[in-house]
């Protein structure tokens, strides 16, 4: 059995120069979901809910991830394990068909409530820092528990579907509505529709998301060396040729034929830096 490493130099023909103890976050436990998201309800802004209830149909068009509310509680007949309730919130813009052609565009609010369990590992210990934050309590004499912590990934969902139906009553509370952050209302300029319209659209989304539980931890990582960047911080001196640094830039043929396939220009990198550099 190989003895144990220990932080400090090593000798090793793979170019590891030491083992260094370093700080960080560790992945204990992480899921991907594709979830096909059927009948959210759909919450219009106030100045769409008449265009809705003389709609004769209505089309999917696009949706924008606003925010994910997430919160972490330990799974009591299961110890280390931890539930992960996410609650996402979208921006979703339909097109509603009247009697005339043109479609109008209304926009509005969809939720989503997920659920996952992951491991977390335990961890019982309380954290102190030193660490002072000007105009805020010092951080020293507050402590925090060593918990896991879920971080979700996602990108802006995809608009499979979308109808609109006569609803048989109205209601005096709606409950996704109750839990809404002030800051997602905001992204709204107008207010949103408190769910008793007659007419209620309903929106099937399409949702990749990544989902993971990290814990703070102390872990020994082989180093190489020192992290050295090898380029240059070069943006010029002012005194460059403007004909010569356009001469570099190629044609932009595809702003005037369409291509046939999506690809990286030949000297991408190149132009990259450049831009970049003289921003």
């Amino acid at each position: 059995m190989p003895d144990k490493v220990m932080p400090g130099p090593v000798s090793d023909c793979g170019g590891i120069r030491e083992a260094v103890c370093i700080h960080t976050r560790k992945i204990y436990d992480s899921c991907r979901d594709k979830d096909c998201v059927e009948d959210l309800r759909f919450y219009p802004k106030l100045q769409y809910v008449d265009v809705i209830n003389r709609a004769l149909s209505v089309k999917g068009g696009s949706a924008k991830l606003l925010y994910v509310y997430v919160d972490v509680e330990p799974v009591s007949f299961n110890r280390g394990f931890y539930t992960v309730d996410m609650r996402f919130f979208y921006s979703v813009t339909l097109q509603a068909y009247l009697s005339c052609p043109a479609p109008v565009t209304v926009e509005g609010l969809c939720v989503f409530d997920k659920r996952a369990i992951l491991f977390g590992s335990e961890g019982n210990a309380k954290i102190f820092s030193s660490e002072l934050r000007i105009g805020e309590p010092d951080i020293q004499q507050m402590r925090r528990a060593n918990a896991p912590i879920a971080v979700v990934e996602a990108v802006d969902p995809i608009v499979l579907d979308a109808r609109i139906l006569d609803c048989c009553g109205k209601r005096e509370c709606d409950c996704d509505l109750c839990e809404v952050p002030s800051f997602v209302n905001s992204c709204f300029d107008g207010e949103l529709s408190s769910g008793d319209d007659s007419r209620r659209i309903y929106v099937t989304l399409g949702q990749f998301s990544i989902v993971r539980l990290e814990r703070d931890s102390q872990l020994l990582v082989p180093v190489y060396d020192y992290c050295m960047p090898d380029k240059e911080c070069s943006c010029g001196s002012g005194n460059e040729d403007p004909c010569g640094i356009f001469r570099n830039i190629s044609f932009p043929v595809g702003e005037f034929f369409p291509p046939n396939t999506v690809r990286l220009p030949e000297n991408y990198e190149e132009t990259k830096n450049f831009c970049s550099c003289c921003k």
